[in-house]
């Protein structure tokens, strides 16, 4: 006869399969406090996950503001600098220098 699984020679009958596990009161006080340790462990790592992304949308928004004044510095040193680009509201393509510029923002 094969096994629940179809494993061959194996019957439920041999008592290798057994649902009535009994487990004592320390050993679920055990495997409850390190539910709760893991359960703090990723309340730590929530809470530096969403400190990372804070800082991170900081330090973007700081570079993007850097990059703007930038450019208005550019534009305003001389007059025969080429727009900025879409990016200020200029349908026209952006000059080369605005393409090295706009790279570093995507590393």
């Amino acid at each position: 006869m094969s096994g629940p699984n179809g494993d061959p020679n194996i019957s439920m009958d041999d008592g290798i399969i057994d649902d009535e596990d009994e487990f004592s009161e320390e050993e679920y006080a055990a495997i409850n406090t390190m539910l709760d340790q893991i359960n703090s462990c990723l309340d730590d790592l929530e809470e530096r996950n969403d400190t990372l992304n804070g800082k991170l949308h900081e330090l973007l928004e700081s570079n993007r503001q850097a990059r703007l004044e930038f450019r208005a510095q550019l534009q305003g040193s001389g007059s025969t600098e080429e727009p900025a680009g879409p990016a200020d509201g200029d349908p026209s393509p952006p000059a080369r220098g605005d393409l090295d510029v706009d790279s570093e923002d995507q590393k």
